[in-house]
């Protein structure tokens, strides 16, 4: 057997969209060739992962590996066994890091065992700290991390108006202090100030703000940086699909919506309008192994909806507001010099 081309690193692949992914890269003979690293919740199960392996050819190489991203210890603890195995030359470089794994409380709120609000952590600040972790084991000429974002980051979104997350003016605007404390520890739109699912929404949207602010603050970053300059970052909205991330959702949601209605119609959705709100868990995957592997440097830095490129919202392209995010992420995670290879951490 040919050795791998590299390594394909990609969270959330248990889940719908992750298994869309999964089958991409096992049908397309290029990529196939790369070895694979899975990261899911529980890798004794993660049934629906395994079922689409099944399928996978004899030159695809993988691993199946347990990641809890709202827990920075183990964040850590996964990421120094990866950075060995690449060290040592047991699995290639990461060519690609697809941050895709997402979670959507729908207004069960949690805290984190460190007392962070569990859907800032498993959306962004473990991504955020797995990435910087990971710098060192990445292509450093060709690697690309893809962000899978969701249009719920962006306040002004007309699908916002259906049910009026961000009608209140005190919604509009992310960030009004000068750190991000009470958006870390839940204390800004708790259930308290409103409907659960509805504060539950604003609470998963300012976590993929943060993660778009990571894809164009790092990337500022890594041009900057003689040694990781080669490596590269796009975010990416893959609509919305019938997968699981509602699974907390009502029981209309979890039950009827998504698992049956959404799928149904999505062909036809899609057909009509391939970037629109709805779409096939097949075109948005195929949407994210394209952002992955896309060459030169057109999406450097950018935003995809879809296959589309898009301008990024006004407060993400806040340079202020970006170093405010990226220093509490520092100090959240207890990021030191030891932990990436990029010059300009801090």
């Amino acid at each position: 057997m040919a050795s791998p081309r590299g390594t394909i690193f990609l969270t959330g692949a248990n889940g719908g969209l992750g298994c869309g992914i999964v089958s991409k890269i096992i049908s397309t003979p290029e990529l196939a060739g790369h070895h694979g690293i899975y990261a899911v919740r529980n890798a004794s199960s993660a049934a629906a992962l395994k079922s689409t392996l099944r399928k996978a050819p004899t030159s695809h190489t993988y691993d199946i590996i347990s990641l809890e991203l709202y827990k920075l210890a183990n964040v850590r603890e996964v990421v120094d066994a990866i950075n060995s195995r690449v060290a040592k030359g047991k699995v290639p470089p990461i060519r690609a890091l697809i941050l895709n794994a997402g979670y959507n409380d729908l207004g069960h709120e949690s805290f984190t065992e460190e007392g962070f609000e569990t859907s800032f952590v498993a959306n962004y600040l473990g991504h955020w700290l797995l990435t910087l972790k990971l710098l060192q084991s990445m292509d450093a000429e060709n690697g690309r991390v893809v962000v899978v974002s969701s249009n719920s980051y962006d306040v002004n979104h007309p699908v916002h108006n259906i049910d009026g997350y961000y009608k209140e003016e005190k919604w509009k605007v992310f960030f009004r202090e000068d750190n991000i404390d009470a958006i870390a520890k839940g204390t800004w739109s708790s259930n308290k100030d409103d409907l659960p699912r509805k504060a539950g929404t604003r609470r998963y949207g300012v976590a993929k703000m943060c993660a778009v602010m990571m894809v164009l603050e790092l990337q500022r970053r890594l041009d900057a940086d003689p040694a990781l300059k080669g490596i590269s970052l796009v975010t990416i909205d893959p609509g919305s699909m019938g997968t699981g991330l509602t699974r907390r959702g009502s029981w209309f949601i979890r039950t009827i919506l998504f698992p049956m209605i959404v799928p149904l119609l999505a062909p036809l959705l899609t057909w009509l309008n391939p970037n629109g709100d709805v779409r096939t868990v097949s075109k948005s995957s195929n949407d994210v192994v394209e952002a992955a592997f896309e060459t030169g440097p057109r999406l450097r830095g950018k935003y995809l909806n879809g296959s589309e490129l898009q301008e990024i919202v006004p407060e993400a392209l806040d340079a202020k507001k970006r170093a405010m995010v990226w220093r509490d992420s520092v100090k959240y995670t207890n990021l030191t010099e030891q932990d990436t290879p990029l010059i300009n951490w801090k």
